[in-house]
């Protein structure tokens, strides 16, 4: 079951530096939210690089990154951070450091892309921040893995990466305020991306 998590702390800093960067960051930047305004005020968020698609804000196009590293209130903050604790290191072992973060970095972006996008075309205002891209970015990946690599995924493990995404697409359109389209955007991106990756620089070897 690849998803289990066997390790102690310090083999899990060791193993997955980016994983624990990622979490790093996304707690240090909540922390600061939390102290200049609290992490649901919206000019808070603003001005900490949450995405938003009116003027002067459109043409930052840094808010697309910046916007994955903050989360709006501790169950947002946990839940994502949850998610990317326990699935994501898997990830980092398979792709190694390097293509792991362009794909969790990429996919993010592409989901938030995509939120802007249909917000704009639905001529609805947004304020939105959220590692939850990235997140179906690796979900993503793993599916390509469970569809074409069978071999590096077992049973239990591929049946757990679609229940997930099953409850997952359930909850995308069943609860209020979720960005359905961003994790549509990094769950199709991730899909093929990690594809790509493998195509263009091979299959790491796995120790």
């Amino acid at each position: 079951m690849i998803f289990l998590r066997y390790e102690n702390w310090k083999s899990y800093l060791r193993f997955y530096p980016v994983t624990c960067l990622i979490l790093l960051i996304n707690i240090v930047m909540f922390i600061v939210l939390t102290m200049q305004g609290g992490s649901e005020n919206s000019l808070t968020l603003i001005r900490y690089g949450a995405l938003i698609n009116e003027a002067p804000f459109t043409d930052q196009l840094w808010r697309y990154v910046s916007a994955m590293f903050l989360h709006a209130g501790f169950d947002h903050l946990l839940f994502n951070s949850f998610a990317i604790l326990v699935f994501a290191p898997p990830l980092e072992r398979l792709l190694g450091s390097l293509r792991y973060v362009l794909l969790y970095l990429v996919t993010g972006v592409v989901g938030n892309i995509l939120s802007i996008a249909h917000y704009n075309m639905v001529a609805e205002t947004t304020v939105s921040v959220g590692a939850s891209g990235a997140i179906y970015g690796i979900y993503g990946a793993f599916l390509y893995v469970a569809l074409f690599q069978r071999s590096l995924m077992d049973d239990a493990s591929r049946k757990t990466l679609y229940t997930l995404l099953g409850f997952g697409i359930l909850f995308s359109f069943a609860v209020a305020n979720i960005n359905w389209t961003a994790h549509f955007g990094g769950l199709l991106s991730g899909f093929f991306m990690y594809g790509l990756l493998i195509r263009l620089t091979g299959q790491r070897k796995r120790h």
